[in-house]
Protein backbone atom coordinates (compact mmCIF):
# COMPACT_ATOMS: atom_id res chain seq x y z
CA UNK A 1 0.00 0.00 0.00
CA UNK A 2 1.35 3.00 -1.22
CA UNK A 3 2.10 6.23 1.44
CA UNK A 4 0.64 8.62 -1.13
CA UNK A 5 -2.58 7.01 -1.19
CA UNK A 6 -5.26 9.00 0.20
CA UNK A 7 -6.50 8.84 3.73
CA UNK A 8 -10.91 8.11 4.83
CA UNK A 9 -12.23 8.21 7.80
CA UNK A 10 -15.56 7.38 8.02
CA UNK A 11 -17.67 7.39 10.88
CA UNK A 12 -21.05 4.62 11.37
CA UNK A 13 -18.97 1.80 9.39
CA UNK A 14 -20.62 -1.33 10.94
CA UNK A 15 -23.61 -1.53 8.72
CA UNK A 16 -25.59 0.15 5.80
CA UNK A 17 -24.12 3.36 3.64
CA UNK A 18 -20.76 4.01 5.86
CA UNK A 19 -20.03 0.18 5.46
CA UNK A 20 -19.99 -0.13 1.40
CA UNK A 21 -18.40 3.06 1.59
CA UNK A 22 -15.05 1.74 3.43
CA UNK A 23 -15.29 -1.24 0.84
CA UNK A 24 -15.44 0.91 -1.97
CA UNK A 25 -12.58 3.01 -0.60
CA UNK A 26 -10.57 0.03 0.06
CA UNK A 27 -11.65 -1.21 -3.21
CA UNK A 28 -9.98 1.93 -5.17
CA UNK A 29 -6.68 1.07 -3.02
CA UNK A 30 -7.28 3.94 -1.14
CA UNK A 31 -6.70 3.89 2.98
CA UNK A 32 -9.34 3.81 5.50
CA UNK A 33 -9.87 4.54 9.23
CA UNK A 34 -13.56 2.65 9.70
CA UNK A 35 -15.05 3.87 13.13
CA UNK A 36 -18.30 2.22 14.49
CA UNK A 37 -19.91 2.30 18.24
CA UNK A 38 -19.28 -1.57 19.03
CA UNK A 39 -17.02 -2.56 15.79
CA UNK A 40 -16.32 -6.10 17.27
CA UNK A 41 -20.46 -6.69 16.38
CA UNK A 42 -20.16 -6.38 13.11
CA UNK A 43 -19.76 -9.10 10.77
CA UNK A 44 -19.13 -7.18 7.70
CA UNK A 45 -16.00 -5.05 9.64
CA UNK A 46 -14.91 -8.43 10.31
CA UNK A 47 -14.88 -9.32 6.91
CA UNK A 48 -12.79 -6.33 6.09
CA UNK A 49 -10.49 -6.83 8.88
CA UNK A 50 -9.66 -10.25 7.43
CA UNK A 51 -9.12 -8.97 4.16
CA UNK A 52 -6.90 -5.81 4.13
CA UNK A 53 -3.57 -5.59 6.23
CA UNK A 54 -3.07 -2.77 8.92
CA UNK A 55 -0.85 -0.68 6.25
CA UNK A 56 -4.36 -0.08 4.79
CA UNK A 57 -7.25 -0.60 7.27
CA UNK A 58 -7.30 0.78 10.90
CA UNK A 59 -10.79 -0.35 12.51
CA UNK A 60 -11.39 2.76 15.75
CA UNK A 61 -14.49 2.32 18.43
CA UNK A 62 -15.61 5.49 18.34
CA UNK A 63 -19.08 7.32 19.43
CA UNK A 64 -19.42 10.30 18.16
CA UNK A 65 -21.16 11.33 21.48
CA UNK A 66 -17.80 11.13 22.89
CA UNK A 67 -15.35 13.57 23.05
CA UNK A 68 -12.65 11.51 23.94
CA UNK A 69 -13.20 8.98 21.49
CA UNK A 70 -13.07 11.29 19.12
CA UNK A 71 -9.77 12.78 20.05
CA UNK A 72 -8.54 9.02 20.53
CA UNK A 73 -9.34 8.25 16.84
CA UNK A 74 -7.96 11.14 15.29
CA UNK A 75 -4.76 10.02 17.30
CA UNK A 76 -4.58 6.94 16.56
CA UNK A 77 -5.07 7.35 12.63
CA UNK A 78 -2.38 10.31 12.76
CA UNK A 79 0.07 7.66 14.49
CA UNK A 80 -0.67 4.58 11.31
CA UNK A 81 -0.82 6.68 8.90
CA UNK A 82 0.45 10.23 9.05
CA UNK A 83 -2.25 11.92 7.14
CA UNK A 84 -5.86 12.84 6.60
CA UNK A 85 -7.74 13.66 3.23
CA UNK A 86 -11.24 13.03 3.78
CA UNK A 87 -13.27 12.81 6.23
CA UNK A 88 -17.07 11.54 6.09
CA UNK A 89 -20.09 11.73 8.76
CA UNK A 90 -21.85 9.10 8.46
CA UNK A 91 -23.27 8.06 11.51
CA UNK A 92 -26.90 8.49 12.13
CA UNK A 93 -30.25 7.22 12.93
CA UNK A 94 -33.56 8.39 12.76
CA UNK A 95 -36.57 7.85 14.91
CA UNK A 96 -39.70 7.90 13.45
CA UNK A 97 -42.71 9.58 15.63
CA UNK A 98 -45.21 12.32 16.17
CA UNK A 99 -43.56 15.49 18.08
CA UNK A 100 -45.93 15.07 20.53
CA UNK A 101 -45.18 10.99 20.77
CA UNK A 102 -41.36 11.87 21.10
CA UNK A 103 -40.06 12.30 24.84
CA UNK A 104 -37.40 14.84 25.28
CA UNK A 105 -34.49 12.43 25.98
CA UNK A 106 -35.19 11.10 22.81
CA UNK A 107 -35.50 13.70 21.13
CA UNK A 108 -32.12 15.23 22.78
CA UNK A 109 -30.61 11.93 21.87
CA UNK A 110 -31.17 12.19 18.16
CA UNK A 111 -30.00 15.92 18.08
CA UNK A 112 -26.49 15.13 19.80
CA UNK A 113 -26.35 11.88 17.75
CA UNK A 114 -26.92 14.05 14.36
CA UNK A 115 -26.09 17.65 14.70
CA UNK A 116 -23.15 17.93 17.53
CA UNK A 117 -21.58 14.11 17.23
CA UNK A 118 -20.52 15.56 13.55
CA UNK A 119 -19.72 19.08 14.68
CA UNK A 120 -17.29 17.64 17.07
CA UNK A 121 -15.31 15.53 14.02
CA UNK A 122 -15.73 18.33 11.80
CA UNK A 123 -13.25 20.35 14.32
CA UNK A 124 -10.83 17.91 15.17
CA UNK A 125 -10.83 17.19 11.04
CA UNK A 126 -10.02 20.72 10.65
CA UNK A 127 -7.43 20.95 13.03
CA UNK A 128 -5.71 17.64 11.50
CA UNK A 129 -5.74 18.97 8.53
CA UNK A 130 -4.17 22.01 9.42
CA UNK A 131 -1.85 20.88 11.66
CA UNK A 132 -1.12 17.46 10.52
CA UNK A 133 -1.20 17.90 6.75
CA UNK A 134 1.41 19.94 4.63
CA UNK A 135 0.35 23.28 4.10
CA UNK A 136 -1.99 23.89 1.66
CA UNK A 137 -2.55 19.94 1.17
CA UNK A 138 -6.35 20.65 3.07
CA UNK A 139 -8.97 17.82 2.68
CA UNK A 140 -12.59 17.21 2.36
CA UNK A 141 -15.62 17.43 4.96
CA UNK A 142 -18.23 15.45 3.26
CA UNK A 143 -21.23 15.53 6.20
CA UNK A 144 -23.89 12.93 5.13
CA UNK A 145 -27.61 14.74 5.68
CA UNK A 146 -30.89 13.73 3.92
CA UNK A 147 -32.70 14.87 1.36
CA UNK A 148 -34.51 15.33 4.73
CA UNK A 149 -32.49 17.70 5.49
CA UNK A 150 -34.05 20.28 3.11
CA UNK A 151 -37.51 19.14 3.00
CA UNK A 152 -39.15 18.32 6.39
CA UNK A 153 -41.51 15.39 6.83
CA UNK A 154 -44.32 14.58 9.84
CA UNK A 155 -43.20 11.88 12.06
CA UNK A 156 -39.57 12.43 11.11
CA UNK A 157 -39.14 16.12 12.81
CA UNK A 158 -35.91 15.85 15.20
CA UNK A 159 -34.36 13.53 11.94
CA UNK A 160 -35.08 16.41 10.12
CA UNK A 161 -34.08 19.39 12.63
CA UNK A 162 -30.66 17.71 12.88
CA UNK A 163 -29.81 17.49 9.48
CA UNK A 164 -30.70 20.86 9.01
CA UNK A 165 -28.77 21.74 11.87
CA UNK A 166 -26.30 20.02 10.18
CA UNK A 167 -26.42 21.52 6.83
CA UNK A 168 -26.61 24.99 8.59
CA UNK A 169 -23.16 24.29 10.33
CA UNK A 170 -21.86 22.76 7.16
CA UNK A 171 -22.39 25.69 5.01
CA UNK A 172 -20.85 28.13 7.07
CA UNK A 173 -17.91 26.55 7.98
CA UNK A 174 -17.16 25.89 4.34
CA UNK A 175 -17.00 29.75 3.74
CA UNK A 176 -15.15 30.67 6.97
CA UNK A 177 -12.35 28.65 5.21
CA UNK A 178 -9.53 30.85 3.85
CA UNK A 179 -8.99 29.61 0.31
CA UNK A 180 -5.04 28.63 0.56
CA UNK A 181 -6.19 25.93 3.66
CA UNK A 182 -8.12 23.94 0.65
CA UNK A 183 -10.42 22.79 2.70
CA UNK A 184 -14.06 21.94 1.37
CA UNK A 185 -17.30 20.72 2.98
CA UNK A 186 -20.13 18.68 1.14
CA UNK A 187 -23.14 18.17 2.49
CA UNK A 188 -24.41 14.72 0.89
CA UNK A 189 -28.41 14.29 0.84
CA UNK A 190 -29.01 10.93 -0.12
CA UNK A 191 -32.65 9.77 -0.37
CA UNK A 192 -34.17 6.14 -0.48
CA UNK A 193 -31.05 3.41 0.34
CA UNK A 194 -31.47 0.17 2.04
CA UNK A 195 -30.22 0.46 5.19
CA UNK A 196 -31.07 0.41 8.66
CA UNK A 197 -31.01 3.59 9.91
CA UNK A 198 -34.58 4.07 11.18
CA UNK A 199 -35.60 2.51 14.60
CA UNK A 200 -39.48 2.98 13.73
CA UNK A 201 -40.85 0.24 16.14
CA UNK A 202 -39.58 2.37 19.12
CA UNK A 203 -42.58 4.67 19.60
CA UNK A 204 -46.29 3.88 18.57
CA UNK A 205 -48.04 6.34 17.11
CA UNK A 206 -49.37 9.31 18.99
CA UNK A 207 -53.52 8.02 19.91
CA UNK A 208 -54.60 11.63 19.39
CA UNK A 209 -54.06 11.32 15.79
CA UNK A 210 -56.90 9.70 13.74
CA UNK A 211 -56.26 7.61 10.51
CA UNK A 212 -56.57 10.19 8.10
CA UNK A 213 -53.68 12.52 9.95
CA UNK A 214 -50.68 13.79 7.82
CA UNK A 215 -48.44 11.97 9.75
CA UNK A 216 -50.55 8.65 9.53
CA UNK A 217 -50.87 9.27 5.71
CA UNK A 218 -47.33 9.88 5.41
CA UNK A 219 -46.70 6.61 7.84
CA UNK A 220 -48.60 4.25 4.79
CA UNK A 221 -47.20 6.53 1.70
CA UNK A 222 -43.08 5.22 2.87
CA UNK A 223 -44.42 1.70 3.67
CA UNK A 224 -45.72 1.48 -0.43
CA UNK A 225 -42.64 3.15 -1.56
CA UNK A 226 -39.12 0.77 -1.89
CA UNK A 227 -36.08 2.41 -1.59
CA UNK A 228 -34.41 2.86 -4.80
CA UNK A 229 -30.73 3.51 -3.94
CA UNK A 230 -28.07 1.32 -4.72
CA UNK A 231 -25.10 1.60 -1.39
CA UNK A 232 -22.13 0.64 -3.51
CA UNK A 233 -23.30 3.48 -6.31
CA UNK A 234 -23.54 5.78 -3.03
CA UNK A 235 -19.73 4.43 -2.17
CA UNK A 236 -18.90 5.38 -5.99
CA UNK A 237 -20.70 8.85 -5.99
CA UNK A 238 -18.75 9.88 -2.77
CA UNK A 239 -15.80 8.91 -3.89
CA UNK A 240 -15.99 10.96 -7.11
CA UNK A 241 -17.08 13.77 -5.20
CA UNK A 242 -14.12 13.74 -2.85
CA UNK A 243 -11.98 13.98 -6.16
CA UNK A 244 -13.75 17.50 -6.90
CA UNK A 245 -10.89 20.09 -6.67
CA UNK A 246 -14.15 22.70 -6.09
CA UNK A 247 -17.05 20.57 -5.13
CA UNK A 248 -20.57 21.70 -4.63
CA UNK A 249 -22.00 22.61 -1.65
CA UNK A 250 -24.81 20.29 -1.83
CA UNK A 251 -25.25 17.37 -3.60
CA UNK A 252 -28.42 14.46 -3.70
CA UNK A 253 -27.68 10.93 -4.23
CA UNK A 254 -30.51 9.18 -6.00
CA UNK A 255 -33.66 10.43 -8.13
CA UNK A 256 -35.89 10.62 -5.44
CA UNK A 257 -33.34 13.05 -3.31
CA UNK A 258 -33.40 14.92 -6.73
CA UNK A 259 -36.54 15.36 -7.54
CA UNK A 260 -37.60 16.47 -3.85
CA UNK A 261 -34.81 18.78 -3.69
CA UNK A 262 -35.59 20.68 -7.05
CA UNK A 263 -39.57 20.54 -5.87
CA UNK A 264 -38.90 22.19 -2.84
CA UNK A 265 -36.27 24.64 -4.35
CA UNK A 266 -38.72 25.91 -6.84
CA UNK A 267 -41.13 26.04 -4.29
CA UNK A 268 -39.62 28.34 -2.09
CA UNK A 269 -38.56 30.87 -5.15
CA UNK A 270 -41.93 30.56 -6.16
CA UNK A 271 -43.03 31.26 -2.43
CA UNK A 272 -41.02 34.25 -2.32
CA UNK A 273 -41.58 35.82 -5.41
CA UNK A 274 -44.74 35.68 -4.40
CA UNK A 275 -44.60 37.95 -1.13
CA UNK A 276 -42.06 39.94 -2.20
CA UNK A 277 -43.81 43.08 -1.97
CA UNK A 278 -44.27 41.94 1.91
CA UNK A 279 -40.40 41.91 1.85
CA UNK A 280 -40.09 45.43 0.63
CA UNK A 281 -42.71 46.51 3.22
CA UNK A 282 -40.70 46.33 6.12
CA UNK A 283 -37.73 48.28 4.92
CA UNK A 284 -37.16 52.23 6.36
CA UNK A 285 -38.60 54.53 4.92
CA UNK A 286 -36.76 55.75 1.94
CA UNK A 287 -34.92 52.25 0.99
CA UNK A 288 -35.96 50.88 -2.40
CA UNK A 289 -36.31 47.20 -2.30
CA UNK A 290 -34.79 46.83 -5.88
CA UNK A 291 -32.08 49.19 -5.16
CA UNK A 292 -30.98 46.58 -2.45
CA UNK A 293 -31.67 43.65 -4.73
CA UNK A 294 -29.07 45.97 -6.71
CA UNK A 295 -26.68 46.23 -3.72
CA UNK A 296 -26.42 42.37 -2.93
CA UNK A 297 -26.14 41.14 -6.11
CA UNK A 298 -22.14 41.12 -6.24
CA UNK A 299 -21.69 40.54 -2.52
CA UNK A 300 -24.32 37.33 -2.79
CA UNK A 301 -21.98 36.47 -6.39
CA UNK A 302 -18.48 36.55 -4.53
CA UNK A 303 -19.84 33.33 -1.83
Amino acid sequence: MSSESRVWLITGTSSGLGLHLAKGVLAAGERVVATARNPAKSSGLTALQEQYPASQLLISVLDVKQPDQIAATFAQTKERFGRLDVVVNNAGYGVSAEIEATPDEVARDQFETLFWGPVSVTKAALEFFKTVNPPGHGGRVLNVSSIGGYSANPTLAYYNAGKFALEGFTEAFTLEMPPQWNIKGVIIEPGGFPTTWEDSDSIPPHPDYPADAPSNLFRGMRKAFAPIGDLDKAAQAFIRISKEPNPPLRVQLGSDAYGVFTHTAKKAVSDAEKWEELAHSTNMDGVEGQAVLKALAPILGSI
